[in-house]
C-alpha cells in the first residue's frame, strides 16, 4: 500500500495510484499466465462443444461481469446472470445487496430459475470469496455439470474467515482460479491525515484479467479453424449489421436479447 505525509500534491497521489495498478496488472500477466490460458481454453471449449457462457458478480464485483456481456469486441455468447438486489448498487438501501450475499439457499435458487445447463460455463467474479452467494453459487453450478471460473483474491483466504456454512472460498469450488493479487479491503493508498485506506483498485485488474481471458478464447477458437462468435462496435460503419448476422447464427445461446 503507498503512503505519503500529507495530501498536498493530488497529482502525486494519482501518480501513485496508477502506478500501483500498474503493479498489480504486471503481477497478474506473469503470475496469473498459465491460468489466464486455462480459463480462455475452458471458454474456448465450452462455445466449440455448443456450450453458453454466463458471468456473475455482486456488488462492485459486478461491473466486471458486467463489461463481459454485449460488448464490442467481445464474445456474443457471453451473458449475465443476475440475482435481484445485487448487481452493482441498484438497490435501496445500497447495503441490502451485501447482506443479500450472505443469505444461504439465494443462489440455488437463482440457478434454478436460470438457463444454465450441463455443458455451460460459468464466471463467478468475487473478491474476498469468502460469502455464501458466491460459494454456494460455485457449488451448485458445478453440481449441474457446469464449468466454473473463479475470478478471487486468494489473500481473503489467509486473512478472513469464510461465510458459508461449509467453511469454504469461491476459490476451493472452482475448475480455474484467476487471483486478482487485490490486498485484503481493496485499498491502494495511505495517508497520515486520513483516517482509513483509499483507493481500490481490484475493479481495473479484474477487468483486464478478464479480457485477457476473452483474447486468449477468441484465439483458441481461431487455431481450431471456427470464427469467434465476436461483437463489433455499433458506432463503426457496418457494425450493426456484422451483430445482427452474429445474433442470428448464436441466437440460441444468447439471452440477453428477445
Amino acid at each position: 500500500m503507498g503512503e505519503t505525509g500529507s495530501a498536498s500534491g493530488e497529482g502525486k497521489l494519482s501518480g501513485q495510484f496508477l502506478d500501483a495498478a500498474i503493479g498489480l496488472l504486471r503481477r497478474v500477466r506473469d503470475e496469473e499466465a498459465g491460468s489466464v490460458t486455462a480459463a480462455g481454453e475452458l471458454l474456448a471449449d465450452t462455445v466449440a462443444a455448443g456450450g453458453r457462457l454466463f458471468a456473475f458478480g455482486a456488488g462492485h464485483s459486478s461491473l466486471a461481469a458486467q463489461d463481459l456481456v454485449y460488448r464490442a469486441g467481445g464474445l456474443a455468447l457471453m451473458n449475465l446472470l443476475t440475482v435481484p438486489g445485487v448487481v452493482g448498487v441498484d438497490v435501496m438501501p445500497a447495503t441490502l445487496g451485501s447482506a443479500l450475499e450472505r443469505v444461504d439457499g439465494l443462489a440455488s435458487t437463482v440457478l434454478n430459475c436460470s438457463p444454465l445447463r450441463a455443458g455451460d460455463a460459468l464466471v463467478i467474479i468475487s473478491l474476498s470469496g469468502r460469502n455464501a452467494l458466491p460459494v454456494e453459487m460455485a457449488m451448485s453450478a458445478r453440481a449441474l455439470g457446469v464449468k466454473v471460473i473463479g475470478v478471487t483474491s486468494v489473500a481473503y483466504t489467509t486473512a478472513t474467515e469464510p461465510r458459508h456454512s461449509s467453511g469454504t472460498f469461491l476459490k476451493d469450488h472452482c475448475d480455474v482460479v484467476l487471483d486478482s493479487k487485490i490486498a485484503p479491503g481493496d485499498a491502494e493508498l495511505s495517508l497520515d491525515t486520513v483516517p482509513a485506506p483509499f483507493a481500490p483498485a481490484s475493479t481495473v485488474v479484474t477487468s483486464a484479467l478478464l479480457q485477457a481471458v476473452m483474447a486468449t478464447a477468441a484465439g483458441c477458437l481461431a487455431d481450431r479453424g471456427i470464427e469467434p462468435p465476436l461483437l463489433r462496435s455499433g458506432n463503426v460503419d457496418g457494425g450493426l449489421e456484422w451483430n445482427e448476422r452474429v445474433f442470428e447464427e448464436y441466437g440460441d445461446r444468447i439471452f440477453y436479447r428477445q
